[in-house]
């Protein structure tokens, strides 16, 4: 039994660290709650009695499992300077599930409606921490005409290819890829008994969403405006000794150091093609940073965001 509890405890360490899940979940103080399609959700905002009209507002996406609460550590350098809303989706943190949302587009909806519902007007700044980085690209694919400039934290690189994901293998000598380890961890939570129903419903709607085609309904996404865009990324990172223990005991065959130098490349590099139309944009680079770069360091994140911030409301300004 103990070897039994020490696997799910790799397995969920490294769904942690390699699949953007911070399992900091929302902070009961100053939440409130609004009922959307019958189901409460949990909310927070701050700043709105202070903004001006047409004055761009912060809305913050959350990675896989994780609450709005895993912004925490950000919010004193901002929350007095910038009108902003966090939230749980359903089924984390203290949002309730609802069963018909089953793919990131109804996500993006569901986020929709909860700020029409509360009447908070675009523009949007959208923020997205790792997984939510997808889902702030694909909220402005959505609804383009509403989204004033977009901010990645350290975000889950979408646009992985097969072919790049098989090169990788092979120059790095590994047996197992990443999109291969997405599939792998997803239903290890999924079938994990400690797991959280909404923690599993989502782990499910997300393999659903890579199977068979790895973030399949991000394919034909339109057009990203010319938009500010400030992408943070962290790499070189180091290599933990959970991240070895996993690699022996799930007998994946990872190259780690190598797999990760060729991974975090490729992620740089598809991020950069993503903005290399976008004026007032840029891309910043954080050797040796953890994943949850604001949660390291939130000075040097919230300096970024006031600074894309500043250009949002140029660019509004001078249209």
């Amino acid at each position: 039994m103990p070897k039994i509890i020490e696997m799910k405890s790799i397995i969920i360490s490294v769904f942690i660290i390699f699949f953007s899940i911070t399992l900091v979940f929302s902070q009961t103080s100053e939440r409130k709650f609004i009922s959307i399609n019958n189901k409460q959700m949990a909310y927070k905002t701050f700043g709105l009695d202070e903004r001006k009209a047409n004055e761009p507002i912060l809305v913050f996406e959350s990675g896989l499992g994780s609450g709005g609460g895993g912004y925490g550590s950000l919010f004193p350098f901002i929350q007095k300077k910038y009108p902003g809303i966090v939230y749980d989706r359903n089924g984390i943190g203290e949002s309730e599930i609802d069963t018909s949302i089953k793919t990131d587009e109804d996500v993006i909806k569901r986020l929709h409606d909860l700020l029409a519902t509360l009447k908070i007007s675009p523009p949007y700044l959208l923020v997205g921490y790792s997984i939510g980085g997808p889902f702030i690209r694909l909220y402005a694919s959505m609804y383009p005409n509403e989204v004033c400039g977009l901010f990645f934290i350290d975000p889950t690189d979408f646009m992985l290819t097969k072919d790049e994901d098989s090169k990788v293998k092979i120059n790095t000598s590994s047996l197992t890829g990443y999109r291969e380890l997405f599939e792998i961890n997803l239903k290890n939570i999924i079938n994990d008994s400690s797991t959280s129903d909404g923690f599993r419903s989502e782990a499910k709607r997300e393999l659903n969403e890579s199977s068979s085609e790895f973030f399949k309904r991000y394919k034909s996404l339109q057009p990203l405006k010319d938009i500010p865009v400030t992408v943070m990324i962290s790499y070189n990172k180091h290599i933990e000794d959970y991240e070895t223990k996993m690699n022996e005991k799930l007998k994946l065959g990872i190259n780690l150091a190598s797999w990760w130098k060729e991974l975090d490349e490729l992620r740089i590099k598809h991020y950069a093609e993503m903005i290399k139309n976008n004026s007032n944009s840029q891309l910043i680079l954080l050797p040796r940073y953890s994943h949850g770069i604001h949660q390291q360091d939130p000075k040097i994140v919230a300096e970024a965001l006031s600074g894309i911030y500043e250009e949002c409301l140029i660019s509004l300004k001078s249209k």
